[in-house]
């Protein structure tokens, strides 16, 4: 794993918890949105860029700030600029080129992304951003759209200890934790270990609440029971009485799931391990989109045992 100079050799800023900073904020779906908006709050200078600008010029209603028309010259003097977009393609081309973050990026300032983006362009973007004598911290994040809304992300980071210091404090604006895995590319990889966990746990949830159904059991009753015990989880205290009730209109969506799915086992691919649950679910979520469920949440798994 590649371990790159850090703060000695990028001239990495001093920061403080307390003192408001300059933030760009790339990217405003439906967790970029919630997340800036925690910066704006705080009292950071927030600039926005989206790709559909009319999206941008709504957070800018709504928070203040401003927004501009490129990455670029939303980047331009900011101590951090946060990206989070959709995958390895989407974060290159906010990243590089002309218009790319990179180019607008002064020396010193740290380059944070909270896409769910593959270890290998972690990496890449690491290297280049230290070439430009920027630092970079993979950061994806887990807690879904509510988690965004509420401030309780937990975000898993990759990079120099140096610069997760620097950008610890300014994404606890929007996490409720922040924790350095370790090198550049970890923190991907700590993401995908948390989209393995939670495959097997609704697949295995799906079964419980369709076998309890077809037993004649009274679900939720069960649910409040187990939920007591071993079998709890946040899947089981959150999904489970929407799934009994079909109800999949909350949050992340099975297209995501595919797409971090299909990065875990590229990286499966890669490094050995196996993952015959984890293969077998992403499979079963193909059938979930095949019912015209793409955009159904991820517990609607049980929709294919019915």
């Amino acid at each position: 794993m590649t371990t790159f100079a850090g703060a000695a050799s990028i001239g990495l800023r001093s920061y403080d918890a307390q003192t408001p900073r300059k933030v760009a904020f790339i990217g405003l779906g439906v967790m970029g949105f919630p997340m800036a908006g925690h910066l704006a709050r705080a009292g950071h200078q927030v600039t926005v860029y989206n790709r559909t600008r009319a999206k941008a010029q709504a957070w800018v209603a709504e928070f203040g700030g401003r927004d501009l028309a490129t990455p670029a010259e939303a980047a331009q003097g900011a101590d951090f600029v946060f990206t989070c977009v959709g995958n390895d393609d989407d974060l290159r081309a906010v990243v590089l080129g002309e218009g790319g973050v990179l180019a607008g990026m002064a020396s010193g300032a740290v380059l944070v992304d909270h896409t769910t983006a593959s270890a290998e362009v972690a990496r890449e973007l690491a290297g280049l951003a230290e070439q430009r004598l920027v630092a970079f911290v993979d950061a994806p994040v887990s807690g879904g759209q509510a988690g965004a809304v509420n401030g309780a992300l937990t975000v898993m980071c990759g990079g120099s200890a140096a610069a997760f210091e620097a950008m610890q404090p300014v994404a606890q604006c929007f996490a409720r934790a922040v924790t350095l895995i370790g090198d550049s590319g970890a923190g991907q990889l700590a993401k995908m270990v948390n989209q393995i966990c939670i495959a097997g746990v609704v697949q295995g949830l799906s079964e419980a609440v369709a076998f309890g159904q077809k037993a004649g059991l009274d679900m939720k009753l069960v649910l409040d029971v187990i939920g007591k015990g071993a079998a709890q989880s946040w899947q089981l205290d959150n999904r489970g009485k929407t799934m009994v009730d079909d109800q999949f209109n909350f949050g992340f969506a099975v297209d995501w799931m595919r797409k971090d799915l299909g990065l875990v086992l590229d990286e499966a691919r890669r490094n050995g391990a196996r993952l015959p649950v984890t293969a077998v679910v992403d499979q079963f979520y193909a059938d979930i989109q095949a019912m015209a469920g793409g955009r159904w949440d991820t517990s609607s798994l049980v929709r294919r045992l019915r």
